[in-house]
């Protein structure tokens, strides 16, 4: 076993936790702060353009101290130096895990197999690089001369949603071309991107490391059909770029050698952004910017690595998780950015915590008796108050919530960045505070209300509060910074899945419906008859 392992419930800090959580569970965040004197200069963190507040959590400086030593006693920091040295921590897959050498500030060798892996990632990215800038300045040609003017990128789960996301985010910085993503291999999706294309001048990048993904090789085929219509067979390896693994199925497929850009089995579908599967984020802000997403990500990984672990941004977010999740019940969390640039960061964040930590069976291969991967959710503010707030607000449920947002906007609209900032710091006082059955007659008696709609009224105006936030603010949406927020969080699911024991990077819960699917599509193409369930069997035979 590469990683430590240690069933957090048999450590003295879990056993410590759960007595502190019945001692400290009826306290509300009101009261800590005060209780607590300096509780925000303890419970924040400033860090290059970050500033994280998590002040408005329900814990206190005796559960931060509690969950620290979980950490340590879970050899947090032993495995942290196996992530970035490139020890084989995807245990089930025999695989290191290091997209963080995609993004590496220090050249400190890493090796794998006794090779240095960062001359080969460097000279990656510079085919990587090269070619993008062969396409953003006009010189390479399609097949009737012409520059290329969209890029469609062809891929699925971490080859589509990373890129995608990025993609969106970084739309200010977006240079001459436009980007189209398809991912779904429902044919409605693949006929609304190619509609009103211009063969001529597009370029298809397809995105598949094995070049054998059904979805992904369904709609390559698709479109490579569509492109057919128009030009020759010879065209298609002007208009098509892959990143793959396997050079003979591409090659087999249409396209040449030289635009095949190859990636590694250390980088994970879901943290592959940093690497060739980022093409189509690369043409869409040309390499400076990349450059830029990348540094940005690999400050916070030298921030990860060297802060001690009271002002370590990933490690405390990780740790407060893991006290609402396994301790308070908390099934979900919820990310809050006040940026309409990201407002798919819970959409990409759903795939990189849910398939990383929805296990159930740690490192020894044993059942879990505890909470691990909460439901990660959310929308972009201020849309979300007008949508799902109602239930954060007054709900039943425990949802702790991320707010982030940035200080300064990118278009210079004052008037409406004060308003947003506003909001985004006045929903979690609100959230905390609440508003109580006094305060709520006493508002409504001076409203004019009489007394027996004020009694009527009351108990649906009072807020509880007490409910739980960080704050987190940005100096402003840049590649550099968004680098940094991703990889802030791909850290913390690396905290998340050390303290709680199970492999955070392979996903083997994906694969049964994968099987089943192709079981059921014989089926439905007639070829064969496999022995259902009676659901199933009628499912099918309604759609033949």
């Amino acid at each position: 076993m590469t990683l430590p392992s240690h069933n957090p419930r048999s450590l003295g800090a879990w056993r410590k936790l759960d007595k502190h959580f019945q001692q400290l569970k009826n306290t509300t965040i009101s009261q800590l702060f005060e209780l607590e004197e300096s509780r925000l200069e303890r419970f924040s963190v400033n860090w290059e353009d970050f500033y994280l507040d998590f002040s408005k959590n329900r814990c206190s400086q005796k559960t931060i101290e509690l969950l620290i030593e979980l950490a340590n006693e879970s050899e947090l920091g032993k495995a942290m130096d196996d992530y970035f040295s490139g020890k084989s921590i995807n245990v089930t897959e025999n695989r290191a895990v290091l997209h963080t050498a995609l993004r590496k500030i220090n050249k400190d060798p890493i090796y794998i197999e006794g090779k240095n892996i960062l001359t080969r990632v460097e000279s990656r990215k510079e085919k990587m690089f090269n070619l993008s800038e062969k396409i953003l300045n006009g010189k390479w040609r399609g097949y009737t001369g012409k520059p290329v003017e969209t890029i469609v990128n062809i891929g699925i789960g971490g080859s589509d949603l990373g890129p995608a996301f990025v993609y969106e985010a970084l739309e200010f910085y977006r240079q001459r071309l436009k980007i189209r993503f398809l991912s779904n291999v429902d044919g409605d999706h693949s006929q609304e991107v190619l509609k009103d294309l211009d063969p001529a001048t597009t370029l298809f990048v397809v995105v598949s490391k094995t070049f054998t993904t059904q979805e992904t090789l369904t709609n390559a085929v698709t479109v490579r059909d569509w492109f057919r219509k128009s030009a020759p067979r010879s065209a298609v390896a002007k208009h098509f770029i892959a990143v793959s693994t396997n050079v003979a199925a591409c090659q087999a497929f249409g396209i040449h050698p030289q635009n095949i850009l190859p990636m590694d089995d250390w980088v994970g579908g879901r943290f592959s952004l940093w690497s060739t599967v980022g093409i189509s984020i690369c043409l869409a802000i040309g390499p400076e910017n990349f450059d830029l997403l990348l540094k940005g990500a690999g400050l916070m990984d030298e921030h990860f690595k060297e802060a001690s672990f009271d002002k370590n941004i990933p490690v405390l977010l990780a740790l407060i998780s893991i006290w609402y999740n396994s301790f308070w019940h908390a099934e979900s969390e919820a990310i809050i950015p006040y940026s309409q640039y990201l407002r798919n960061l819970p959409t990409y964040l759903q795939q990189s915590f849910m398939e990383s930590n929805g296990k159930a069976i740690d490192r020894n291969g044993n059942q879990v008796d505890y909470q691990t991967g909460p439901i990660i959710w959310g929308g972009s503010g201020t849309n979300s108050q007008h949508a799902f707030f109602q239930l954060i607000h007054q709900g039943t449920k425990l949802i702790p919530a991320d707010f982030i947002s940035f200080k300064h906007s990118l278009h210079s609209m004052k008037d409406h960045h004060q308003k947003l900032l506003a909001n985004f710091i006045a929903q979690t006082q609100a959230l905390m505070q609440g508003k109580s059955l006094e305060v709520v007659k006493r508002e409504l008696e001076v409203s004019g209300y009489e007394r027996h709609w004020i009694e009527r009224l009351s108990p649906y105006k009072v807020f509880e509060g007490n409910r739980p936030t960080n704050t987190i603010l940005i100096e402003r949406l840049t590649p550099k910074t968004l680098g940094s927020l991703i990889a802030m969080y791909e850290h913390k699911i690396f905290v998340k899945g050390i303290l709680w024991n199970i492999f955070s990077f392979d996903q083997w819960g994906v694969e049964l419906g994968k099987q089943l699917a192709s079981k059921v599509l014989s089926d439905i193409q007639g070829h064969t008859s496999e022995n259902h369930d009676s659901s199933t069997r009628e499912l099918i035979r309604r759609i033949k």
